[in-house]
């Protein structure tokens, strides 16, 4: 499937996206990536959508990514004899471990590590933040709070810890059952959540052993501060912006959004932007003006993908709202100042990265594409880093990337203008040229009169050579004459 952008799109499945034609109709609208909320649906029924998907990938005759998020802990208060209690402004309230019915006075907090980890000034937010406590005195089993803003406080409201780091693993025993079983099942992407540090993302390398690539949500304080490891042992983020503008300011998560765009770009490694992007559009069938240019905003930063949530899985608009975001980006990568800022931003972000002979292999190729008539940047990849490496140089031609690795061509789905084919094993430059004419070709971004750049590694089929570039042609005659030899 030809799309006439770059930035990938995300759209998560749930009940409004449930069944082949709906889930096809979301491809064909524009969606690269499906999303498998785990928090939702019992394995059986993330296994029927897994199996549709690879249908429509079969179907379609183009690779599509499967990511699979994971749940992560979830810290939630306890009951209340009346169901909720109305908490005013400067009123006194105890959180603690007795199981006792909450009331106006306090309410059982089931989670002994969060007391471990608190100290007199702390906040707890609680129902996304719309309820703010600062702690006063603490212990191992209790917190006693003055009611900072109040509000209407219920049964299993989740709770937001945002001043500290919290002893708490990113992985439940449920994560870990849900991580081998969708690792079984064949997913391309793990999301993790409630990351923390980088060994949080370590743990989940491990129990993954290289089935899927490790994607980290970047949804709390902590991870903001330690990003910069998180970002070295993950192969790509999130940037989950609703948990953040819980956690944080709401003004502060806009410069974050930015800041962790541009390091994602300049380390190679795919970006998400995701929640409430186009929020309105799970009940109207047209998005806000405001939603719009949220969107065009992360578009113009250089994201890798754009991200639907509810939009998709349980609104009464799903293809509407794939459709907007696809018409969104198309509209501004045709933006003359979309170029001119994506080219200024190439030197200060990736400069000083480029120090092995793919990243100067890519930056050829990148340079000549800008200089010469040439319609296609094809590079042959094993692991994947190769291609990964020409989008971070961010080119004005497609990228088309060729792989023998089915796994390698999906994960890559992901990636800021990549085209992804899958080619049988490759163990000639000769051969590597004209496959790569055939799929410019046979993919409509060039015809016999154009030239392409080639770009590959010798010898073939091993990650981590790339040391060969071509300018190519795209005649019929050489891609007649291989097949005759």
């Amino acid at each position: 499937m030809k799309r006439l952008r770059n930035v990938k799109i995300v759209a998560t499945l749930g009940p409004a996206s449930d069944d082949y034609e709906m889930i096809r109709a979301l491809a064909e609208a524009g969606a690269d990536v499906f999303r498998l909320n785990m928090s939702h649906g019992e394995h059986e029924e993330i296994r029927v959508r897994h199996e549709i998907i690879r249908k429509i990938e079969a179907d379609l005759g183009a690779p599509i990514a499967i990511l699979a998020d994971l749940q992560g802990p979830k810290l939630r208060v306890g009951k209340f004899a009346k169901d909720s209690e109305e908490l005013e402004v400067g009123a006194k309230f105890r959180m603690d471990l007795d199981d006792a019915a909450g009331d106006i006075n306090r309410v059982q907090l089931p989670h002994p590590e969060i007391f471990a980890a608190l100290e007199p000034g702390t906040s707890l937010l609680v129902n996304d933040g719309k309820i703010r406590l600062k702690v006063d005195a603490c212990g191992a089993d209790f917190a006693d709070c003055t009611v900072t803003v109040g509000g209407t406080i219920s049964n299993r409201k989740g709770v937001n810890v945002p001043d500290v780091v919290l002893p708490v693993a990113a992985l439940s025993d449920k994560d870990r059952r849900d991580l081998e079983f969708v690792c079984e099942l064949g997913v391309d992407w793990l999301a993790l959540s409630f990351v923390q540090r980088a060994d949080d993302v370590r743990e989940a390398r491990d129990l993954a052993m290289g089935r899927a690539a490790i994607l980290s949500k970047i949804e709390k304080p902590a991870a903001v501060k330690d990003f910069d490891r998180i970002l070295e042992v993950s192969d790509g983020i999130m940037v989950a912006r609703g948990d953040l503008g819980v956690e944080l300011p709401v003004q502060n998560v806009p410069p974050i959004q930015k800041r962790l765009i541009r390091k994602c770009r300049a380390a190679a490694k795919p970006v998400i932007v995701a929640t409430q992007m186009l929020e309105s559009m799970i009940d109207s069938p047209m998005p806000t003006r405001a939603e719009v240019s949220d969107v065009a905003t992360a578009i113009y930063e250089g994201t890798d993908a754009i991200m639907l949530s509810a939009e998709s899985a349980a609104g009464s608009f799903p293809i509407e709202a794939v459709t907007t975001m696809n018409n969104v980006a198309i509209e501004v990568e045709s933006d003359p100042n979309y170029r001119a800022v994506i080219d200024a931003s190439r030197h200060a972000l990736i400069g000083e990265h480029r120090s092995s002979i793919a990243d100067g292999i890519v930056s050829a190729a990148r340079e000549i594409a800008e200089t010469a008539d040439i319609k296609a940047i094809c590079c042959f990849t094993q692991s994947g880093t190769t291609a990964l490496l020409v989008a971070r140089e961010r080119p004005a031609v497609p990228i088309i990337g060729l792989t023998s690795d089915v796994r390698t061509a999906r994960q890559l789905s992901l990636s800021w203008g990549t085209n992804c084919v899958v080619t049988g094993p490759v163990d000639r430059f000769k051969m590597a040229v004209v496959g790569a004419a055939r799929a410019a070709r046979d993919l409509g971004y060039a015809d016999s009169a154009d030239n392409i750049v080639v770009t590959a590694g010798v010898p073939f089929n091993t990650p981590g050579t790339t040391n060969i570039l071509r300018v190519a042609p795209c005649e019929e005659r050489l891609i007649f004459n291989s097949e005759a030899e």
